[in-house]
C-alpha cells in the first residue's frame, strides 16, 4: 500500500498520525508541506477527494487567519486557495492519501480507516489510547 502524508513535524496530531501509519507497517511518503507545499492543482484535487469545502481545510490557530480576516464571507473558494498557496500554514493537517481514500486526519485516529490493516490500540503522545478508530475518553 502506498500512503502519503502532508505533515508538519511540529504538530502533535500530525506526529501521532505518522506514527499510526508506521505502526501499520507502512513507510509513507512524508511531505513537509510547509517546506514543499502542494501545487494549486494538487490542493484543489485533495479538497475534492476529501469531499470537504475549502473553508473546512483552513487552519485558524497559529496562522494569519484572523489578520487576513478570512472568517469574512466575502472570500471566494479561489481566493481562499490563493491565501493557502501564499501562506501554506493555513492548510490544516495532516492530510493522508492512501489506496483507501484521502482524509484530513483530525483527530489523528481518522487515519485508521485508511490503513492496510487493524493496528489494534495506539497510545498518542498525550497518553490517550485509541482503538480501531474509537478513543477511550
Amino acid at each position: 500500500m502506498t500512503i502519503t502524508i502532508y505533515h508538519n513535524p511540529k504538530c502533535g496530531t500530525s506526529r501521532n498520525t505518522l506514527a499510526m501509519i508506521r505502526e501499520a507497517g507502512v513507510e509513507p511518503d512524508v511531505v513537509e508541506y510547509l517546506k514543499t507545499p502542494p501545487s494549486r492543482e494538487r490542493l484543489v484535487e485533495l479538497i475534492s477527494l476529501m469531499d470537504i469545502s475549502v473553508r473546512d481545510l483552513l487552519r485558524q490557530k497559529g496562522t494569519p487567519y484572523d489578520e487576513l480576516q478570512l472568517a469574512e464571507d466575502k472570500w471566494t473558494d479561489n481566493e481562499l486557495i490563493d491565501f493557502m498557496m501564499e501562506h501554506p500554514i493555513l492548510i490544516n493537517r495532516p492530510i493522508v492519501v492512501s489506496d483507501k481514500g484521502v482524509r484530513l486526519c483530525r483527530p489523528s485516529e481518522k487515519v485508521m480507516d485508511l490503513l492496510p490493516g487493524d493496528i489494534g490500540s495506539f497510545t498518542k503522545e498525550d497518553g490517550q489510547v485509541v482503538v480501531s478508530g474509537v478513543s477511550n475518553d
